[in-house]
């Protein structure tokens, strides 16, 4: 595929400023950035940066002051609030770093929600939610509720919720942070070999220097703008 043709994320002078009457705060300051289909991209800087906020934007969970953002060729922020609300249930998948599991449900029911929300019937939703569960070693804790989980499983269940629905655009918001550097590293490696694929895009917002390594396209910033971007596989072809 040509790099060019398989850019599922692009952004254009995204700003993004909070407050008003002279005490406004400029979370982002002009951001250029784009993420490709079959590639992990991390968003990379220190806390207060504007990762997150350019993550929110980027999923149209917040709207930019000023700039653009085109998932997939679609404008997000100019679709009407349903349509957008459909797009984002149909091509995003979330990782949260809390998890954010509903207690009252089992592993493989937290995993089946966003096929439920599509309208699939529980039984087959959980169904497939069961099956993605085995993949990613679960197989054994597909019915145990959220607090009879350790860390590790709960993000495990996390990053099921995200692909069950087979999303184009996966986004993970410091997926690591709660975990130690084991467990952090299992994680990881299972988003790189899962989440991964050649129609799926896969961005990592992270201040977690341990798992930089798995990253194809490294993002960092630093005051609301992008500093530096380091493209692995472009190295690979020069090297």
């Amino acid at each position: 595929m040509n790099r060019e043709n398989s850019i599922a994320v692009l952004t254009r002078g995204l700003k993004k400023r909070f407050g008003g009457n002279g005490a406004s705060v400029e979370a982002l300051r002009g951001v250029d950035f784009q993420a490709r289909l079959g590639e992990l991209t991390f968003i990379v800087g220190p806390s207060g940066c504007g990762k997150t906020t350019l993550l929110s934007v980027i999923t149209g969970l917040l709207d930019p002051t000023e700039g653009e953002v085109d998932l997939f060729g679609q404008g997000i922020h100019r679709l009407p609030g349903t349509q957008q609300i459909d797009f984002r249930r149909q091509n995003l998948g979330f990782v949260f770093q809390q998890y954010n599991l509903l207690p009252a449900l089992t592993a493989a029911e937290n995993a089946a929600v966003p096929l439920i929300a599509g309208g699939v019937k529980w039984s087959e939703a959980v169904d497939r939610a069961k099956a993605l569960l085995d993949h990613l070693g679960l197989n054994g804790r597909r019915d145990a509720l959220p607090a009879k989980l350790s860390g590790g499983e709960q993000q495990r269940v996390a990053i099921a919720r995200a692909l069950v629905h087979e999303p184009r655009l996966v986004v993970c918001d410091e997926p690591t942070a709660a975990l130690d550097h084991a467990t952090g590293e299992k994680v990881m490696e299972l988003l790189a070999a899962k989440a991964v694929h050649p129609d799926r895009a896969v961005i990592v917002v992270t201040h977690d220097s341990r798992v930089f390594h798995y990253a194809d396209v490294i993002a960092e910033m630093d005051d609301g703008r992008i500093v530096k971007t380091e493209d692995k596989r472009l190295k690979e072809v020069l090297a």
